[in-house]
């Protein structure tokens, strides 16, 4: 009898240690998000599931071209590129990314065909805020993004996008 209680307690203990250690994880280290819609696209497809880690950004701070998860409102996380940091100067023109007046490459960036052929990124300029980052979704035409809701202050930050695990099939670790 004291053995079966041994046992058990000793399963309960290894229960309860491993329900601390995910809620632990999960509160300050790792998380993860669902992609919902096509604003990502080619980089995240809709109903990706991707890891977060909150930390990074806890000991430093978003750099260009992270792909970040933000609060963007009470209800919902969005999933975006950085683009803009504090203090910059962001501009498109001409389908071209320029920051403070200097061409920038987007190598990510892989433009998807629209019946129109119009701009994939419509014109505009905008001064990013200290504090801030501006960011865009890679699918340009169908991203609701800094250019609607502003630029996104650094503490609705949740963590760095790390990379896709589901489905198996897309699979892969993000810049």
């Amino acid at each position: 009898m004291k053995r079966k209680k041994k046992k058990s307690w000793g399963i309960i203990r290894s229960v309860v240690i491993a329900i601390i250690l995910a809620i632990i994880i999960r509160q300050f280290l790792f998380n993860h998000i669902v992609v919902y819609g096509t604003s990502m696209l080619p980089t995240l497809h809709d109903h990706n599931h991707v890891v977060i880690n909150k930390l990074s950004y806890k000991i430093s701070e978003p750099r260009r071209f992270d792909i970040i998860v933000f609060h963007a409102d009470r209800k919902q996380d969005y999933i975006k590129r950085v683009i803009g940091l504090p203090g910059e100067t962001v501009e498109y023109k001409d389908d071209q990314l320029y920051i403070d007046g200097k061409k920038v490459k987007e190598p990510f960036l892989k433009k998807i065909k629209h019946p129109d052929q119009g701009l994939f990124t419509y014109d505009f300029k905008e001064k990013v805020p200290e504090g801030t980052v501006f960011v865009l979704g890679d699918n340009r035409r169908e991203s609701q993004d800094s250019r609607e809701i502003g630029p996104i202050p650094l503490n609705q930050v949740i963590g760095k996008a790390m990379f896709v695990f589901w489905p198996v099939t897309e699979v892969k670790h993000l810049p």
